[in-house]
């Protein structure tokens, strides 16, 4: 038995198609804001993407690119094949292509599907990404005579100001490295030489954070120096007193807000791809209704749609069977390139005898 099998006249033909032929150009409009959206996501990587540690973060702007591009293409061809529908010669030209058009077009639904899914599962490797991205940049913060690291000072500050954080996990990360350039320290002092001394890798480290972090809207003074030290300012608790400083860290602010761009990017995506999948089953019924006329020459009978011409298990069973048959046909073949290999093996030997 089909599934999803409906009766058409020519006038329920002619709507299908007509509809059909508006759906594509939704569709293909639909396409231009997957590229859109694709785009844009990877400008703002592309932005921060001296604290991300590798480039696999872009594999999801870059496959809702190819999907928007690809979503164009397909609808487009759609639409003119319901445009041509309503002309039986015209249609006469598209029927051998239809069928590999609808398998092309179910395997870019499973790919939109799947892309729709990577957008909402991509937050952890995201997180791992902007984890060892960010202490890596921190690292570099001081070099701001290197070249190639030289921009990293910037980039860290505006970061850390843009989004309100500061440092990779918190305010504490700044103690462990050493952030102040050595050309902006004075060796002959005794306070940096005792530092440097107890440190074992030989760093200059403080207490202290950049300036970045230091939150404007706290009605004290910003103590980004001796964070730790209750004694060297007034009337202070670094322990239960509320620091103006920013307490969240930039990986965790990073990554809300990409992962809450790419779920709102997976949820447009996947809206898309159900309008995809009812523009795809509308073609396959106008597909079906117009080989089944029974009488080409005469447009007004009727005749039936379906989505598929038997129901779900006996097609899987049917697609399993065709698999089976073309792997014995492949091992029939090898088998009998085998064997003439065989009997030329054992011609050569008897004339060589002779």
């Amino acid at each position: 038995m089909a599934l999803l099998k409906v009766k058409f006249n020519q006038k329920k033909r002619v709507k299908l198609a007509q509809g059909l032929w508006l759906m594509n150009w939704f569709s293909v409009f639909a396409g231009i804001l997957v590229f859109s959206m694709g785009l844009f996501l990877k400008i703002e990587l592309r932005k921060r993407s001296e604290v991300m540690d590798n480039s696999e973060s872009h594999f999801v702007p870059n496959s809702l690119i190819l999907m928007g591009i690809l979503s164009c293409a397909f609808n487009g061809f759609a639409g003119k094949i319901c445009y041509d529908s309503l002309d039986p010669t015209k249609f006469a030209k598209w029927k051998p292509l239809l069928k590999p058009y609808l398998a092309l077009c179910f395997v870019f639904n499973i790919l939109i599907f799947f892309v729709a899914l990577i957008c909402f599962l991509t937050r952890s490797s995201l997180d791992s990404t902007l984890a060892q991205g960010l202490k890596n940049g921190m690292k570099f913060y001081r070099d701001t005579d290197t070249p190639g690291r030289c921009f990293m000072k910037k980039t860290i500050d505006m970061l850390q100001i843009e989004f309100k954080c500061c440092g990779n996990n918190g305010y504490k990360d700044w103690f462990e490295i050493q952030w102040i350039s050595n050309r902006y320290l004075d060796f002959s002092s005794k306070e940096v030489k005792d530092r440097i001394k107890s440190n074992v890798d030989g760093r200059y480290l403080v207490d202290g954070v950049p300036f970045s972090c230091c939150n404007p809207s706290s009605p004290r003074p910003c103590i980004q120096y001796q964070v730790t030290n209750n004694s060297a300012h007034y009337s202070y608790d670094y322990q239960t007193e509320e620091l103006n400083l920013w307490r969240r860290g930039c990986r965790e602010a990073l990554l809300n807000y990409y992962s809450g761009m790419m779920s709102s990017m997976g949820a447009v995506t996947l809206l898309v791809w159900l309008f995809e999948m009812s523009v795809m089953v509308g073609l396959r019924l106008l597909h079906t209704s117009l080989e089944s006329i029974s009488n080409p020459e005469d447009p007004e009978c009727e005749s039936e749609g379906w989505v598929l011409e038997n129901n779900l298990k006996d097609t899987f069973k049917s697609a399993l069977e065709n698999l089976k048959k073309l792997g014995k046909f492949n091992q029939v073949d090898a088998g009998a390139e085998g064997a003439e290999g065989e009997d030329g093996g054992k011609t050569q030997a008897v004339t060589t005898v002779s």
